[in-house]
């Protein structure tokens, strides 16, 4: 499980305020100051500190009035061809996403591949590493807020002319200090309010990361079985053609038919053979690519291949309503915490222009033996406390804090502009669940018509009832009529994977994270990794 996440509260203060840029020029009490004046000082500063911080306090902003993903009512379902792959697709708008969504293509070889890929992608470990980093750097950051304290200690030997004790002696001393600085302003607060906003980026960078991974791994099992399709479509038209072949050349010996008949199925057969090896290739380039995201060399991949057979097209398809698609894409959280993170850096950048308060204490003690080395008498004390004032620094301060503004309205129309695509990604997936449905429909019929006109042309050429060229011109249009029918089952697949891809994966209802709370909008994730 990873480190915990310690999340400190805090509130904001007052508007951003332009303060002249300044030099610092230091004003120090020390312990010659009355002790209650100093108790007195400590008390203010402390109490100060707990009062809000400068710069702006974050609020996600709000442009999603009226947004959608159609202007048209969308359809309740897609239509259905006679075929595997071809079955209707509901739409149940406003239902949740399961967590393991590869899970409805019920292929149990897929289930075991993505979990290989969790476990073993090297992607993926990395983006979890540079979580823990930034977790462990807000949990460094925190520490800002408390006191520290130092001690140490001395041991010297040195020898003594005086007439009264002459002769080597040692000399023991022993310190502790603590130093604090007060947060009168909220700096540092607003810089851990920054580390705990790229907390929650990289948490989305992660989860991003995982539903790009998985889908993927879906998407290439998905291309080698339709590849692997086309590629027995190929070798059963090739075998065809060379059934035909030999019948034209019998007709050759028979009379019935020219030479030439028999040089253009020579030459069909060809150009389809020639077809195979880049099917081939591609098959070949899927299954490296596949052992690749599964953390693997190409030649330790030694899964079967996957057929179009042994997946499942889903039935019913989840479409999250507009309102919740922008608290569930890891990429539109990933820019909502980039833009609380610039948010952030206005506020520390705004609290460098106010002054700094500063408070240390130290108890020293010195003696010429160890047992008395804490005695009161060898202990001194002192306590001092600082401010210091920016007054001249050039513009730095100022500038500084405007180029954190710019940074934030930067970051404010990135972030819009991710909303904007991801509702465009599902508009687009949408649409083509349903194009995609039609055109698997009539690539069908067209390749049933195809096959039934071949058929019949191959019995009247037979016959001597057609010329050659009538089957040559029906040979290859069955053969593309069914290379396209072939890729069209295999695009309704990968059109579902394109549309839990689009919704954002369901990685809120996973069952290896544990969501702590149920966040709004700017705020963290809160997830801890099983």
């Amino acid at each position: 499980m990873s480190s915990p996440i310690l999340r400190p509260t805090h509130t904001g203060a007052s508007d951003l305020r332009d303060v002249q840029p300044a030099y610092r020029r230091p004003a120090n009490w020390h312990h010659k100051a009355p002790l209650g004046t100093l108790a007195v000082l400590l008390l203010a500063t402390t109490a100060l500190a707990g009062c809000g911080a400068v710069g702006p306090d974050f609020k996600l902003p709000e442009f999603l009035g009226g947004a959608g993903y159609s202007k048209d009512p969308l359809p309740v379902t897609t239509s259905a061809a006679d075929v595997h792959g071809g079955d209707a697709q509901s739409f149940a708008y406003g239902k949740d996403i399961p967590g393991n969504w590869w899970e409805l293509f019920h292929s149990p070889q897929l289930d075991a591949l993505v979990r290989q890929a969790v476990e073993n992608n090297p992607g993926l470990a990395s983006a979890q590493a540079t979580l823990r980093s930034a977790q462990e750097t807000l949990i460094a950051a925190q520490g800002s807020l408390y006191p520290s304290v130092e001690a140490s200690g001395s041991a010297e030997r040195a020898r003594s002319t005086s007439s009264s004790s002459p002769g080597p002696y040692t000399l023991y001393g022993a310190s502790v200090s603590v130093s604090y600085a007060p947060d009168i302003f909220g700096g540092t607060r607003r810089q851990i309010e920054a580390n705990l906003a790229a907390v929650d980026l990289q948490q989305y960078q992660v989860e991003a990361t995982y539903l790009t991974l998985t889908a993927n791994v879906v998407a290439a099992a998905i291309q080698e079985a339709s590849l692997r399709e086309q590629i027995k479509a190929t070798e059963d038209i090739i075998s065809a053609d060379e059934e035909v072949l030999e019948v034209t050349r019998n007709r050759v010996a028979l009379g019935a038919a020219a030479q030439s008949d028999v040089l253009q199925q020579e030459a069909t057969l060809a150009q389809t053979r020639a077809t195979l090896p880049s099917l081939r290739k591609q098959a070949e380039q899927q299954r490296n690519a596949l052992a690749v995201l599964v953390g693997r060399f190409p030649n330790g991949y030694t899964e079967d291949p996957f057929e179009l057979r042994d997946l499942k097209l889903p039935s019913e398809l989840p479409v999250s309503v507009p309102s919740e698609l922008v608290r569930q894409r890891p990429d539109i959280r990933a820019a909502e915490a980039t833009l609380h993170q610039a948010s952030a850096k206005v506020g520390v950048a705004t609290a460098n222009m106010y002054p700094s308060f500063s408070l240390t204490a130290a108890l020293p003690a010195s003696s010429d033996a160890l047992d008395t080395l804490l005695r009161a008498s060898s202990v001194a004390w002192s306590l001092a406390a600082g401010v210091t004032q920016p007054i001249f620094q050039g513009g730095t301060l100022l500038h500084t804090k405007r180029a954190a503004e710019a940074d934030y309205e930067a970051a404010l129309q990135d972030y819009r502009s991710t909303v904007l695509t991801g509702f465009q990604d599902v508009a687009d997936v949408l649409r083509a669940l349903q194009s995609d449905a039609d055109a698997l429909r009539d690539q069908l019929a067209a390749e049933d018509a195809a096959r039934a006109s071949l058929d019949l042309v191959r019995t009247q050429y037979q016959a001597g009832a057609v010329a050659y060229t009538s089957v040559l011109t029906a040979e290859q249009t069955f053969q593309s009529a069914r290379i396209s029918r072939t890729e069209a089952q295999a695009t309704r697949y990968a059109d579902t994977v394109s549309l839990f891809q689009a919704l954002g994966g369901g990685w809120w209802n996973r069952q290896d994270i544990v969501q702590k709370d149920n966040p709004g909008p700017g705020e963290p994730l809160k997830i801890e990794v099983q």
